[in-house]
């Protein structure tokens, strides 16, 4: 059995989209019949919450990649060298790179080649000598307009990794161990009737629909006679209280990201922007009502292979800029999107799902 370092060393959303690659390099070679591999997931410390949720994952590292988080930690030659001799000391044989388009597989392949890597596999639009053994050119090996899901397993099976027979190529986590309290809750909400979540943080301004138009949703969904859920992280709780109003259940705060994807697993529907909570509830098998700032395509980070309704002007003048805050005053692309629109959105997936337990739930190998 070997031991394969794979790379994702962004955001929590990104990882999760790399969850099918990590499957693919787990199930080992179809090259060579090798038996399944030991994956050593490098990640950063946005990514490292999911990374731990991963199927296939034998062990996960992180680490703050200076050339990829925001704000970048300084390059010392300590941080380096920590990464260099973690991967010697791990008996690591062979590394797969992902990386979305913005980013380059190079820096990191010369640091894990000084760790004595032997095979590297990336994709890279520039010379990359001898850092990568095997090398995929954006644009002419694989279109880039393709989603983030195909473009993972495109490098994985480059590498020579393909997904075992049986495996649907969704996004997946596993089912624990859960966390003291997250299965009351799941529990607790699910006997309380069926219910829709609104998740209103994003990482980036740029990709928020403005608060008040979440709340105008909540008490529209609240109207049609839904039970509505409002979730966010520890510095949302502002946002989350005045999204929920006086009546919606308020857990801004209140989750971690193993008691959130139980709380997405038991929604009927998710409503969330372009963040990593989207993912979320692809992996658990949720439809998502997505409002999307075209800052990024669409094609690349929607949430992948569940049913999904995405709202925003895709052709506002924003388009593919990848700024975290609006260039556009007003915030058009998500600010005209009316919360009716939300509302319908949500009603259509509802229509779509004959019944929530044929859903799927999460990984069972």
């Amino acid at each position: 059995m070997s031991r394969v370092l794979v790379a994702r060393l962004d955001s929590m959303g990104d990882v999760l989209l790399s969850g099918p690659a990590l499957r693919a390099v787990a199930n080992g070679s179809r090259r060579d019949g090798s038996r399944p591999n030991d994956v050593v997931l490098l990640c950063g410390p946005e990514g490292a919450g999911a990374a731990e949720m991963l199927p296939g994952v034998t062990q996960v590292h992180t680490w703050a990649c200076p050339w990829i988080v925001n704000p970048a930690p300084p390059a010392t030659e300590e941080m380096i060298n920590s990464l260099i001799e973690f991967v010697r000391n791990s008996r690591i044989e062979e590394a797969v790179i992902l990386t979305s388009f913005h980013q380059s597989p190079l820096p990191l392949a010369l640091l894990l080649r000084l760790a004595g890597v032997r095979k590297i596999t990336g994709a890279s639009t520039d010379y990359a000598g001898s850092l990568l053994d095997v090398r995929l050119k954006p644009g002419e090996d694989f279109p880039e307009d393709q989603p983030e899901v195909i473009r993972a397993l495109t490098i994985a099976e480059a590498g020579g990794y393909v997904l075992r027979d049986g495996d649907d190529g969704k996004l997946h986590i596993t089912s624990g161990p859960e966390p003291e309290g997250a299965t009351t809750l799941a529990r607790e909400l699910a006997e309380e009737g069926p219910y829709i979540v609104v998740h209103p943080g994003a990482a980036a301004p740029a990709r928020a629909w403005p608060a008040l138009h979440h709340a105008a949703t909540v008490e529209l969904l609240q109207a049609y006679g839904h039970k509505v859920v409002v979730t966010g992280g520890p510095g949302e709780t502002s946002l989350t209280a005045t999204v929920a109003g006086p009546s919606a259940r308020n857990l801004g705060g209140g989750t971690n990201l193993r008691t959130l994807a139980a709380v997405l697993e038991g929604a009927a529907v998710v409503v969330t922007g372009n963040t990593g909570p989207a993912h979320l509830a692809a992996a658990v098998g949720t439809p998502v009502v997505c409002l999307f700032a075209p800052v990024v395509p669409a094609i690349r980070w929607a949430p992948y292979g569940v049913p999904m309704e995405l709202l925003g002007d895709q052709e506002a003048a924003c388009k593919n800029s990848r700024a975290r805050r609006c260039p556009v005053p007003g915030h058009p692309c998500l600010s005209s999107v009316a919360p009716e629109q939300v509302v319908e959105a949500v009603e259509r997936l509802l229509g779509g799902v004959s019944s929530l337990s044929t859903r799927r739930k999460v990984w069972k190998p």
